[in-house]
């Protein structure tokens, strides 16, 4: 698969709207929209993917529904699932409200590429730098900044799906 740069730009306007009208008091996917803007970009991933064949859905955006997916708790099907129909998550990964999603086994295999590139810190480490700029964390001390929990709890996820 290559790599299509289309990553998480602007949210479009019907988007903003509707998701306005449903969660009037914002909702999770909302406010890290909202206070931490795009936290991954298609460039951050590009080497996980060859110059050539089909394009592969955003990577920068399949990052956001891995985190997304850990924490509210939801296996891969679920998470495919809320990409398609929620609004939050449209709103969150910048997409139209008329987006079809991606086929669940798309995160699986995304889940792979940064197992294989050792690449999980990524995802960590960009919402770590992220919070850290809008002063939610502490500077003093230091953060845990192993991936590899997060990883195994969305992989444990999908083995019990499949059970």
């Amino acid at each position: 698969m290559s790599m299509r740069a289309d990553g998480p730009g602007e949210v479009p306007v019907e988007t903003v709207r509707v998701a306005r009208a449903a969660f009037p008091k914002g909702s999770l996917a909302i406010r890290i929209r909202d206070e931490l803007g795009v936290l991954f970009t298609d460039d951050q991933f590009a080497d996980l993917f060859a110059v050539r064949g089909k394009p592969a859905w955003s990577p920068g955006r399949l990052a956001l529904v891995l985190v997304l997916q850990f924490v509210e708790g939801l296996t891969d099907r679920q998470a495919a699932e809320a990409v398609r129909a929620r609004i939050d998550f449209k709103y969150a990964l910048g997409l139209e409200l008329g987006d079809p999603g991606f086929d669940f086994s798309v995160l699986s295999e995304f889940r792979d590429r940064l197992v294989e590139a050792d690449a999980g810190r990524r995802v960590l480490d960009a919402v770590l730098v992220a919070a850290r700029d809008k002063g939610l964390l502490k500077t003093a001390g230091r953060a845990r900044t192993d991936s590899t929990h997060v990883l195994s709890a969305a992989r444990e996820l999908c083995f019990l799906e499949l059970v």
